[in-house]
């Protein structure tokens, strides 16, 4: 057992799991994720899948990847640099290794490093352990074979075999931190519940990885690991996704305000999974529509709030570029609606699989005419909740649509996320009709105080009304072209936007005497946010001013960043941020730091490139 040879305590270690895309690498880093947040461990991961539909197998490109961050305390991101890489095949060799720490340890199927598989990854010799220069503690097992010997007797067929390879380094991977296979074993007969074969041929397997880790540990130098947790708040948690996470915040608000969820949606990468998730809970009274197209989808979710529904329409940037006339048509009606985007590399459909944050210009400005729409960004997996319940509060109460901001990186991410209370959520009153408007309803009939207008539901006795993308008279509601009326419905459609309430932007760190302040906003929280934590470290003053509301940016702002000697401002584009922050701001000149690489970025690069604007 385990517990019966060393074992030592760490405060937080990264796993990266990475093979072919047919290698299960995904399900093998979720499992080991689910494991690991059931214990009460806090994670943080990173799914990195290739952009290839699907690469030949064995090739550069085609390697898969997983990564998760496990701490004993608060991590807030998937880590650098990886304590254990699994490395499949030498295609995952060649490329990840990269990742791996120099004190770290590395697995490999040594099944999989033939000579053919060293060709395709283009390896010179046939020691590519030696020609990498790999000094790292190195656990070589059969992998393969021993799968095959573990399942001889099952009946299964060779490829059927080569599915569970997966499982085999999971529980080698639960072996090395001291898991309890319990929970996996919940796991995969939940996710095989159709197929109980094979459940119960893939916890054979993970049972004979963690019984290979347990007889030959011996030859692993560190023994196990163990992450203890060390600030537990009592609740329940679960593994979620951002995408997953983004799914139930629209349920809970339909929950909160009494209405139908309907979402109308076109499959796209990375935001499908909510179109996915949502279209599971059909008996929670929520409806879904895969669209023949992007504009059709958006089209349909309007027609539904037109009708008294929340309605939500999902995509990825190319998609709301196809979505634009339909969105502005919700900015004319004023009904509520929340489009969620997915951002993903681009222009044109660019790195499907990756993320950045190169849209928000185009959440804030991309409509003909004058359009404002709210836009708010998700920080991370977990905030992913909070933010779509706020998008479709203020797209409700405020009757506007409204633009909620993911990527990639948060949308496939994870994070240990305690289930929360609705009753401890604020509640959700749409501003609808009074009985006294009976008769003499107006659909631009405003509120005094908020500039909203009121919302009658097509078949209320004494409110019919005609809503549409031609300009109306701001009293009767008729078509108008007249110049003013125009001039004044622009100015009360904007005024309306500017006038919604948001939250103070928070200042972390010496938020009284910083040097620097970091700015960012939306999924780079956890990065930014560790940079900042590093400096500190290292005795220097620094502080971070991280947004979640850019439209309308909180009221704080121009205080909070007019405040330091320095600020830079971080993002995944080439200054969008920055340039709008300018714009809203008199007389704000920021330093900047840009990457466009659709990975997330790197916590040594920021710590580096901060430390360098300090010392200028």
């Amino acid at each position: 057992m385990a517990n019966d040879m060393m074992v030592k305590e760490l405060d937080e270690v990264v796993v990266r799991f990475s093979g072919d895309s047919g290698d299960g690498m995904q399900l093998a880093g979720n499992i080991f994720s689910t494991v690991s947040a059931t214990v009460g461990n806090d994670i943080s991961t990173f799914p990195d899948y290739p952009a290839d539909i699907r690469a030949p197998q064995g090739s550069l490109t085609g390697v898969s990847g997983f990564q998760v961050h496990i701490g004993a305390r608060k991590v807030y991101t998937p880590g650098d640099q990886c304590d254990v890489l699994v490395a499949m095949n030498a295609a995952a060799l060649k490329t990840q290794y990269k990742f791996a720490k120099p004190n770290g340890c590395i697995i490999i199927d040594t099944d999989a490093f033939q000579k053919s598989d060293l060709d395709k990854a283009a390896f010179a010799t046939d020691d590519p352990i030696q020609e990498l220069g790999i000094k790292q503690e190195l656990i070589a097992a059969p992998i393969t074979k021993m799968v095959k010997d573990c399942l001889a007797d099952t009946g299964m067929d060779n490829k059927a075999m080569l599915k569970c390879r997966n499982m085999f380094v999971v529980g080698l991977v639960c072996w090395l931190f001291d898991r309890d296979l319990t929970i996996a074993e919940v796991f995969l007969r939940e996710k095989f519940a159709k197929k109980p074969e094979v459940a119960e041929a893939n916890i054979k397997v993970i049972h004979a990885g963690w019984d290979y880790g347990h007889n030959t540990h011996a030859s692993i130098a560190h023994a196990t690991w163990r992450i203890e947790s060390k600030e537990k708040v009592p609740g329940r948690y679960m593994d979620i996704t951002g995408n997953k996470a983004t799914a139930y915040g629209f349920m809970a608000a339909a929950e909160k305000a009494g209405l139908k969820l309907f979402l109308g949606s076109y499959p796209i990468t990375p935001a499908t999974d909510v179109l996915h998730e949502l279209s599971k809970h059909k008996s929670l009274g929520v409806m879904t529509v895969q669209c023949e197209d992007e504009i059709s989808g958006c089209s349909t979710a309007i027609g539904a709030s037109f009708a008294g529904a929340l309605a939500v329409t999902s995509t990825s940037g190319p998609g709301v570029c196809l979505k634009s006339e339909a969105m502005n048509l919700a900015v004319i009606t004023e009904l509520p609606l929340v489009v969620l985007d997915v951002q993903r590399g681009g222009p044109s459909t660019g790195l499907p699989t990756k993320s950045e944050q190169t849209d928000l210009l185009q959440a804030l400005f991309g409509r003909n005419g004058e359009s404002p729409m709210p836009v708010i960004a998700a920080t991370s997996p977990t905030h992913c909740f909070d933010a779509a319940y706020m998008a479709c509060k203020i797209a409700l109460e405020h009757m506007t649509p409204v633009v909620l901001l993911t990527d990639g990186y948060v949308a496939n991410g994870s994070g240990a996320w305690r289930l929360p209370n609705l009753n401890e959520y604020p509640d959700i009153k749409p501003p609808y009709v009074t009985e006294a408007m009976k008769g003499h309803y107006s659909p631009y009939h405003r509120n005094a105080e908020t500039g909203v207008r009121y919302w009658a539901i097509p078949g209320q006795e004494g409110f019919t009304h005609i809503l549409g993308g031609l300009e109306k008279d701001s009293w009767t509601g008729a078509i108008s072209t007249d110049p003013q009326n125009h001039n004044l419905m622009c100015h009360l459609r904007a005024e309306k936007v500017a006038k919604i309430p948001v939250p103070d932007v928070q200042v972390y760190g010496r938020a009284d005497d910083a040097d620097l302040l970091i700015v960012g906003f939306g999924g780079t929280f956890g990065h930014l946010y560790s940079a900042m934590d590093e400096l500190l470290k290292e005795g220097k003053k620094v502080a971070l001013a991280h947004f979640a509301y850019l439209n309308p940016l909180p009221k704080n702002t121009a205080e909070v960043l007019k405040k330091y000697p320095k600020v830079v401002v971080a993002e995944q584009n080439l200054g969008q941020f920055a340039g709008y922050l300018r714009m809203k701001v008199d007389n704000f000149v920021p330093y900047q730091y840009n990457e466009v690489k659709g990975q997330p970025f790197v916590v040594s690069e920021l710590v580096a490139a901060f430390n360098e604007i300090l010392n200028k």
